[in-house]
């Protein structure tokens, strides 16, 4: 479960009622509407969390892969989890989210004991100026689930209808509001409040919809204590747009220079 307070909307849209040993009911929260359906990166979540509250949970997450198979409709859901396999340090796991009947999304995650070993850092932060010197950006109106985070863009906002970018990337200082404290669950969803990359490239509304969602979790459970409700700086960028698919990478890092957790994913489009 969430180390934070139950009173924040995030922890009630993940929230998670047993009616079985590996079975329980969730609930869409309005908080977190997306265009159509809920927010991407609160399925992930909640998904997550039903690995964080499982009493058979061995370590912290390192990586989970979220399948969205359908339109999530608003209301009422059950999710079923199950341990595939536990090793010595590692557990991997499936779970499932059903809804009339039918798998709407699917993921498979992975836990472990971390231990200290040698690290090194590839990726490199960029250099960027402070959070408080960057106004909030405001939210989207009909994407309930951008009031829910304060965005400061650096470069890559949205920009107005019909115009064109040379460039996906986009570089923000993000956060939970109201504030609270970050956790694997908020950092996975976290990873997906991006706005979809050829919002960016093409500012031209089109259905799209994630297809599939990885995200690495490199930081463990003290780093992310430390972090407490700061905002952390966001990534992302797409590769190749085309045939009704892109894909996105994003990174999160801390104020300090840390990589948090890297995300990848492929995204329909259609026109």
């Amino acid at each position: 479960m969430s180390s934070s307070t139950t009173a924040h909307d995030f922890d009630a849209a993940i929230a998670l009622a047993s009616i079985g040993d590996n079975e329980a009911q969730g609930q869409t929260h309005p908080a977190y509407g997306n265009m159509v359906g809920p927010f991407g990166g609160v399925i992930a979540a909640t998904l997550l969390n039903a690995v964080m509250r499982h009493p058979e949970l061995l370590g912290e997450p390192v990586s989970q892969t979220v399948h969205f198979a359908a339109p999530i409709a608003d209301g009422a859901f059950t999710v079923q989890t199950r341990v595939m396999r536990t090793n010595r340090t590692t557990q991997h796991w499936h779970v499932e989210l059903i809804q009339n009947g039918e798998v709407a999304a699917f993921a498979t995650a992975v836990t472990a004991v971390r231990r200290e070993t040698w690290s090194a850092l590839d990726a490199r932060f960029p250099e960027v100026p402070p959070a408080s010197s960057i106004a909030p950006s405001p939210h989207i109106a009909r994407a309930a689930w951008t009031g829910r985070y304060e965005m400061r863009f650096i470069d890559g906002a949205p920009g107005a209808p019909d115009t064109h970018s040379d460039s996906s990337q986009s570089t923000m200082w993000i956060r939970d509001t109201p504030e609270r404290p970050l956790d694997y669950l908020s950092l996975a969803a976290l990873c997906d409040a991006f706005y979809p990359r050829i919002f960016v490239r093409r500012p031209k509304w089109v259905p799209i919809g994630t297809v599939a969602l990885t995200t690495f979790f490199h930081a463990d459970a003290a780093q992310l204590a430390a972090q407490g409700s700061a905002p952390l700086l966001g990534v992302a960028r797409a590769q190749r747009f085309g045939n009704g698919f892109f894909d996105q990478s994003a990174e999160m890092w801390n104020e300090h220079g840390e990589l948090l957790a890297t995300s990848h994913q492929v995204v329909y489009f259609k026109e």
